[in-house]
């Protein structure tokens, strides 16, 4: 229920949206014979593409899930900013209404005003779109170095390669993915932590065509290790986890593992769980309650919601995902707001935390104001 409640309400917001952008856009075209029809069909065809890619994602459709969602997600981004750009348009035009510096309606200049405009708007948004494709497709290495004032047991130094938000699916593949193997074996990392939205939530791709395979070459002596986001239990959950184990991931549900008798990590279920499910995540206090606290505590939870609560619970290091740092200006302007940190790297007390921007994307592969990113951290034991 709560699935078809938020499909609902995202498609009533998405295609109010759409047919805002385009009426503004139809009421720009030029008169000419067929124009306004074939604007019309294109336009609604592309506009309904997402939500067809969302409905044939685990069925058998392959061949139309694949190409209605490359075309709807970019028009998905499309549209975001053509409804910016005509929400600026609007208040220019409120403004014009009290304080008159536009040609009249009536003036033959008007109509040209708008066109122009519309073809602006047209190159803009071409513009900004191949941007954030290349920015998408870029990821970026960021390296930090880490204290920690507890005895490492076996470890002085412990190297973590961190990889969030993959999304693999249909827009995030095998060359995605290559890449990410590739970058993170270069660094050779003691370990792997992956905290969350491996998985986009349209399994049936993933399944038939095993596109998570590059996953498998992932190395690191002390394993690949990750937790559910809530992309994991918006799709079905037991498919998913299962799918991922099969990738050698070692997948960590409101429980935690002593590794190498050296070190604990910790992952907790999505903070979203009961929302998919009648399943509710336990506290952080019951899910450690049973580890040795001389020893460092390394904790993955996707959603990076109060901080407080693992700093409280003497936790040293907590990694998060979830945010995307907004993947689309200016949502990362929201988020900052949201989350006490929605991007990069906090200390609180003698906890650390890092909230990773991701390294794939939700619907459209492209990023504008975020940039993906693999982090390595050096955690130096005292």
């Amino acid at each position: 229920m709560n699935k078809i409640i938020f499909i609902t309400i995202f498609s009533l917001f998405y295609l109010s949206a759409s047919y805002y952008v385009f009426i503004r856009g139809f009421q720009a075209m030029p008169n000419l014979s067929g124009l306004k029809i074939a604007y019309a069909i294109i336009f609604w065809l592309l506009s309904i593409s997402f939500i067809v890619s969302r409905m044939t994602g685990n069925g058998s459709f392959f061949v139309v899930h694949e190409i209605t969602t490359w075309f709807g997600v970019f028009w998905m981004a499309a549209s975001l900013y053509f409804f910016l750009i005509i929400m600026a348009a609007d208040f220019v035009r409120l403004i014009n209404h009290f304080y008159q510096f536009l040609p009249s309606s009536s003036s033959p200049n008007y109509m040209m005003i708008k066109q122009i405009t519309l073809l602006i708007s047209i190159v803009a948004v071409s513009s900004l779109l191949f941007y954030g494709y290349i920015n998408a497709k870029s990821p970026k290495l960021v390296k930090m170095e880490l204290k920690v004032d507890k005895n490492g047991g076996k470890y002085q130094k412990l190297r973590i390669a961190m990889a969030s938000d993959i999304h693999l699916g249909t827009i995030i593949h095998n060359g995605s993915l290559t890449k990410l193997t590739k970058t993170i074996n270069q660094e050779n990392p003691d370990i792997i932590l992956l905290p969350g939205d491996l998985i986009d939530e349209s399994l049936g791709p993933i399944l038939k065509f095993d596109i998570g395979a590059p996953l498998r070459n992932l190395k690191a002596p002390l394993g690949v290790w990750a937790v559910p986001g809530n992309h994991e239990h918006i799709g079905d959950f037991d498919v998913s986890t299962n799918y991922l184990k099969s990738l050698n991931i070692h997948l960590l549900v409101d429980e935690f593992a002593l590794v190498d008798s050296s070190f604990y990590v910790v992952g907790r279920d999505d903070k979203d769980v009961d929302k998919f499910s009648k399943k509710r995540r336990k506290p952080l206090k019951s899910v450690i309650a049973d580890i040795d606290p001389s020893k460092p505590v390394l904790l993955m939870d996707h959603q990076p919601y109060n901080l407080q609560e693992s700093m409280s619970q003497k936790v040293d290091l907590q990694l998060s995902g979830h945010t995307h740092n907004g993947q689309f200006w200016p949502f990362n302007l929201i988020t900052s707001r949201i989350f006490e940190l929605s991007w990069g790297y906090l200390k609180k007390e003698n906890t650390h935390y890092y909230v990773s921007s991701g390294y794939g994307s939700w619907g459209p592969p492209i990023r504008i104001g975020s940039t993906p990113e693999i982090v390595i951290i050096d955690l130096i034991f005292n």
